[in-house]
């Protein structure tokens, strides 16, 4: 049953009145785009994205589609971000300083700039530094909500693995991935037929225009209903098994530039671009093996405390007063106290990028000075390296990465429907200048 949440707002604008002696003048700061459940979406953060976007297309040569189309796909955005806001809220996910600190500091590393530069170049490219934090922050916090809210959804059984297992080993002489843009034309819940007739000629039509060279990316940005419009339906590159069962069957094989659709779905007509083809090579793996003990901040412990608290057990460690493991289950928190912090083997890239990082620096037999991750505040013992085949296990394990993905994409664009459909939203035209 829907859940309605009436809002009364005594004005959609917000005013600030100067009083001189001569006179009293009305200065508008702002206005009110969109009222979502009991939250408000503001015209100035629609202008912040908007600006955005179309600085950021300036910067890439991108055509963009009308301002009354891309403004849809902003408002579209930002009323999902609120709802999702919203319900970490209520969930009570919160991204700390630190945490988001260090999801910006691997964003500039992924750049391969400093964070002054990194800062720099927000700055450059005409936002606020202090407002892109933010927008990150938001960003990671619809993440998370989004994550534990579809992943309970979502159940791999073991016949699926196995089933695509055999098809995946049938396939072993199959090393290629497709950059792939996507378009979704949708149509309602409860579609009647002239619903879907309409549907199919909007996407025939886009697919014509397609087919005639019109920019891709500019037409999903005015016309898909797909998460990813805003991105020009960019899917990013994927393997004929990461592909929902309609496409991999449509574009396997298929060379760069070849457009498939339109393909019916449950949620629309999908219309499906080969952006680029390139080779795949499985090697392989190394893994380590660590220790570590970690220390989570709190209001009574601080960062400070916390970081002089391990380093104190460094001390002691070089000093033969105790040793590792012993300090590890006297001290760490979190499950593997028990075993002295013994991680066990694993590969590198399945830990915390700076957990990650900081083991790429060290050798057989070293201790890392304290370090702080998305965890908290750890010190690390390297007990030693191996390459491994783990062809098999990375075989089953990415099987069931491929069907979680596979049904993930569905099942989060039918939750956030659900969302929107229970939420109350109420959107304002934009005053006519």
């Amino acid at each position: 049953m829907k859940n309605t949440i009436k809002v009364i707002l005594i004005a959609s604008s917000l005013f600030v009145t100067a009083i001189t002696p001569a006179q009293a003048k009305e200065e508008l700061l702002d206005r009110v785009a969109a009222i979502v459940n009991s939250g408000v979406v503001l015209e100035s953060e629609v202008d912040d994205l908007l600006a955005n976007i179309k600085q950021q297309a300036k910067g890439n040569n991108q055509d963009l589609p009308s301002d009354k189309a891309l403004r849809i796909q902003v408002m579209d955005k930002l009323i999902n971000d609120s709802l999702l806001s919203q319900i970490g809220q209520r969930m009570g996910i919160q991204i700390s300083d630190a945490q988001l600190d260090q999801t910006i500091n691997n964003m500039a590393n992924e750049d391969k700039l400093t964070l002054a530069q990194f800062r720099q170049k927000v700055i450059n490219e005409g936002s606020s530094y202090e407002k892109y934090r933010e927008k990150v922050r938001v960003e990671l916090i619809a993440g998370e909500v989004s994550r534990n809210s579809v992943s309970r959804r979502i159940f791999v059984s073991p016949q699926e693995i196995s089933n695509l297992l055999n098809v995946m080993k049938e396939q072993s002489s199959n090393n290629v991935e497709y950059h792939l843009g996507h378009i979704l034309i949708e149509f309602p819940a409860d579609a009647t037929q002239e619903d879907l007739a309409a549907a199919k000629t909007r996407a025939n039509k886009v697919v014509e225009l397609l087919n005639e060279g019109s920019d891709f990316a500019k037409i999903a940005i005015t016309s898909s209903g797909d998460a990813n419009a805003l991105k020009g339906g960019d899917l990013g590159w994927k393997n004929v098994n990461e592909m929902p069962t309609l496409f991999s069957e449509l574009i396997n094989e298929q060379p760069k530039d070849t457009i498939v659709g339109p393909i019916r779905t449950g949620l629309g007509y999908s219309i499906v671009k080969v952006l680029d083809v390139r080779g795949r090579k499985i090697v392989e793996v190394e893994e380590v093996k660590a220790r570590h003990i970690l220390i989570k901040p709190s209001i009574i412990l601080s960062d400070a405390k916390a970081q002089n608290l391990l380093q104190g057990f460094l001390n002691q460690i070089n000093a033969g007063e105790a040793t590792f493991e012993e300090l590890a289950k006297e001290h760490s928190e979190g499950p593997t106290s028990v075993r002295g912090g013994d991680l066990g083997w694993a590969d590198p890239k399945s830990y915390d990028p700076a957990f990650r990082d900081a083991l790429a620096t060290m050798k057989k037999g070293e201790m890392h000075k304290p370090f702080r991750s998305s965890f908290g505040w750890h010190i690390i013992q390297l007990n030693d390296r191996r390459m491994v085949d783990a062809t098999s296990q990375l075989n089953a394990n990415r099987a069931n990465q491929i069907l979680f993905n596979r049904k993930y994409g569905m099942e989060q664009a039918r939750w956030l429907k659900e969302t929107r459909d229970e939420a109350y939203i109420e959107i304002f035209e934009q005053d006519k200048k």
